[in-house]
């Protein structure tokens, strides 16, 4: 099912022996897609210290109680590796992070979890070397920041092969994978009262200094993306027709069932 990640903003971290705290903000790779981990701000028992939850630890997510059960202690968590959010998480800091922890890199094979498309169920078959994943994603430096923001991207304007209009509202997020499917554009400067849905393949660049998203698609062709209701807070049975409506739009079909 796909969901708002805004939605997430709020809910309750609870781990199996009381609450970590409530998450901030969701931290995501721009290269395969993925939401990698979730900014939770422990609040008073941790002496306001933020810290970084991945997938690979939860357990579901409980709308109907707005929390989510993840499989770590809180003796666990205030052991994690420091980590300062204010700053861009380096390579070396989630080596650090996931090492901790025990969870594989999962940048370590070609798949969006490295040797699986999904962060769960965790066995140690899966605690695979690093090595097996592709040159180009090892040949980064320990300190080059890997991951982006979701909560500060989401503010950047978009610009199309010729225009620039609007700007990125939010991203619909896959509850399963944590793929990042769709991203949700707010068209209303220029196209009033309206939202559109696209892929994030046909994103080039993404500018941190000017906030600026790039896409290699015109802006006719963005006015012809799939329209979204921003009220709708899950997608399920609506995911099919939207791949179908954005798959005839584009020479390069939608972000949809994963890499591998």
């Amino acid at each position: 099912m796909l969901y708002r990640m805004e939605k997430l903003i709020g809910l309750s971290i609870r781990g199996s022996d009381g609450e970590l705290g409530k998450v901030r903000d969701v931290y995501f790779d721009d290269h395969r897609w993925t939401a990698r981990y979730l900014v939770v701000d422990t609040g008073g028992w941790l002496e306001a210290r933020r810290v970084l939850i991945s997938p690979m630890s939860i357990e579901t997510i409980d709308w109907d109680t707005r929390s989510v059960p993840v499989k770590l202690t809180r003796q666990q968590v205030k052991g994690s590796p420091a980590i300062d959010t204010d700053k861009a998480v380096s390579r070396q800091h989630e080596l650090d992070l996931l090492g901790y922890y025990g969870y594989p890199r999962y940048w370590g094979g070609p798949l969006m979890w490295g040797t699986t498309s999904y962060p769960y169920p965790m066995s140690p078959t899966l605690l695979i070397p690093a090595a097996t994943g592709s040159p180009a994603e090892h040949a980064s430096a320990p300190d080059d920041p890997q991951l982006r923001s979701a909560r500060a991207v989401r503010s950047y304007h978009l610009r199309t092969t010729n225009a620039s209009i609007g700007h990125v509202e939010d991203f619909l997020i896959d509850d399963e994978s944590w793929a990042m499917r769709y991203i949700v554009v707010d068209t209303r400067e220029w196209w009033p009262e309206n939202h559109v849905l696209i892929s994030p393949q046909w994103i080039t660049a993404i500018d941190q200094s000017d906030k600026l998203v790039t896409v290699d698609v015109t802006r006719d062709t963005l006015q012809r993306a799939p329209e979204y209701d921003p009220a709708i807070g899950h997608l399920g049975t609506h995911e099919a027709s939207l791949y179908r409506q954005a798959l005839r739009i584009a020479d390069r079909p939608p972000h949809h069932t994963g890499y591998g």
